[in-house]
């Protein structure tokens, strides 16, 4: 039997400016030009502002931006801490993310088919020139940091071309040359050919109908290992560290170096000397000797070409930090972030509409269509304008917080820093302070930093303060950079030398944080 009931509920959704904001304040400086460029070439309302107008917009966005906080509101709602959430709540950031004020006051987004049944339309909002200024902000650069040269990518090409070059250099014919192809096509970014060659044969058969024996690419893969970088195209680390040795001069160390790949890999790998020396018969020395020419080789041949087999990335920070004389500056890299403006075609077309003495039908929908870009248009400026003002509140408030490690650049200044912390600083939830750190980073006098860098947990010692878990890395590092190289300390022995110095660490929490400095364990560590 079917019933009708009725509900009354009552729930909180993010509007489509607040969604927009958060999916512009996830996304780094390096992502925020295609992000522009994307909007404005959907939206002919929106378009980057020309040098004649820059200093004309700097005095419309600097009365904009004299309080850049007074729009967010307070919110001391918390949710997990995590870096990778994501998701957030609706309500908080409800709450966070005003809806924007340049929306028409009397009316919200015009539905293209009703607006046509509508008397009049309110273009008073749009015929205001100050309405529409672009976002450019007294923090947002460029300053003198941005002015500097850039690094140029290396034009000199990738390792596969040069690869291909050597190829065709070759005395192949032109059945080995695309069996050459085809093996140089599948070396990975490590420079291992790493797929089997009978597979490598079944590619040949299916995509150029070419039918090709294993005997046949193995007599042609033996011509592209001696292509350059050396070892390139192995299938296995020995085999690239052979194919290393064997264009070195053939020495006593360089003949020892071979035999102890060829017949005590193993044990290498595992740093068995005492079992290598007496295996092979070597004396001590000579063991050395041998040691030290495998060390030098490259394990990974794919890195060591012009640019490698992938293309020069570079990393590109967010905010940039400047110490005069214990002033700090932070503004952000707006290198990136072109100066927006609503197009005046389309404010003198609403001009023109509002002076018109015959409004018919037709121009109300081409003004309702054009009405519609121009609020998009209005929104994503202010949605930039909200993402500066949250980066810089955010980064404010860690640059406070770690003001020693700014100062000095000393990993041990660090302070237990969670995302809590900086949400109750600034009156943000902790997901809008997790969407700020998750890929952002900041150029300091000493180096460029992920901002989830400055994050750690603390570690409680005897003097009853907390320290930073980076605080106890950096010490725990020193302690194996400084430990004897025949002798090196064990997890326990560390765990009691921190123990010493006041940290209360258990020897499975230095077991992680070895595993974190990518440090392996006392036996990896030994040296002869």
């Amino acid at each position: 039997m079917q019933r009708l009931d009725l509900k009354q509920l009552l729930s909180q959704k993010l509007s489509p400016q607040q969604i927009q904001f958060i999916k512009l304040l996830q996304i780094p400086t390096a992502e925020l030009e295609t992000r522009i460029k994307e909007e404005m070439e959907v939206n002919p309302a929106l378009e980057e502002d020309e040098p004649d107008d820059t200093e004309e917009m700097e005095r419309d966005d600097s009365d904009d931006s004299d309080d850049p906080d007074a729009s967010l509101d307070n919110d001391e709602n918390t949710l997990d801490e995590d870096f990778d959430d994501r998701s957030g709540s609706e309500s908080e950031m409800a709450n966070e993310m005003p809806e924007p004020e340049i929306m028409p006051k009397d009316e919200g987004p015009v539905d293209s088919e009703a607006a046509p049944d509508n008397t009049d339309l309110d273009l008073s909002d749009y015929l205001n020139d100050d309405e529409i200024a672009g976002y450019k902000m007294q923090g947002d650069g460029p300053g003198e940091e941005e002015e500097r040269d850039t690094p140029l990518a290396d034009t000199s090409g990738s390792l596969l071309d040069s690869l291909l070059d050597q190829l065709h250099f070759a005395d192949l014919d032109e059945r080995q040359e695309a069996i050459g192809q085809q093996l140089i096509g599948s070396i990975d970014g490590d420079g291992y050919i790493r797929r089997d060659l009978s597979a490598i044969a079944n590619d040949l058969a299916f995509s150029q109908n070419l039918e090709v024996t294993v005997a046949e690419i193995e007599a042609v893969l033996r011509v592209v290992h001696g292509f350059d970088p050396p070892g390139i195209a192995a299938r296995d680390l020995p085999e690239c560290l052979l194919l290393q040795l064997e264009r070195r001069p053939q020495d006593e160390s360089t003949v020892n170096a071979e035999r102890i790949l060829t017949d005590t890999f193993e044990e290498f790998s595992k740093k068995h000397y005492a079992r290598i020396q007496q295996k092979l018969d070597l004396e001590e020395d000579e063991l050395k000797e041998a040691i030290n020419v495998i060390l030098k080789l490259n394990p990974k041949p794919g890195g060591s070409g012009p640019s490698g087999l992938g293309k020069t990335q570079y990393l590109m920070p967010d905010f940039i930090l400047t110490n005069d004389n214990g002033v700090f500056n932070l503004t952000l890299n707006a290198r990136n972030a072109p100066e927006l403006r609503v197009s005046p075609t389309y404010t003198e077309m609403f001009r023109t509409y509002d002076k018109a003495a015959k409004k018919d039908t037709k121009m109300k929908e081409a003004v309702t269509f054009v009405k519609q870009k121009l609020d998009s248009a209005k929104w994503f400026i202010d949605a930039i304008r909200q993402r500066q003002n949250t980066l810089l509140r955010t980064m404010n408030a860690i640059v406070e917080l770690q003001r020693e490690f700014f100062v000095e650049g000393d990993e041990s200044k660090l302070k237990p820093m969670i995302l809590k912390d900086i949400a109750q600083m600034i009156s943000m939830d902790i997901s809008t302070v997790s969407r700020v750190a998750n890929s952002k980073s900041i150029q300091t006098e000493f180096g460029i930093y992920p901002l989830k860098y400055f994050f750690s947990e603390g570690i409680a010692t005897d003097s009853g303060e907390d320290a930073s878990s980076r605080e106890v890395k950096s010490i725990l590092k020193d302690l194996i950079g400084k430990e004897s190289k025949e002798r090196p300390l064990s997890d326990d022995k560390l765990e009691k030398m921190l123990n010493a110095r006041g940290y209360n660490i258990a020897r499975r929490t230095v077991a992680k944080y070895r595993e974190q400095l990518n440090i392996p364990v006392a036996r990896l560590r030994k040296e002869l």
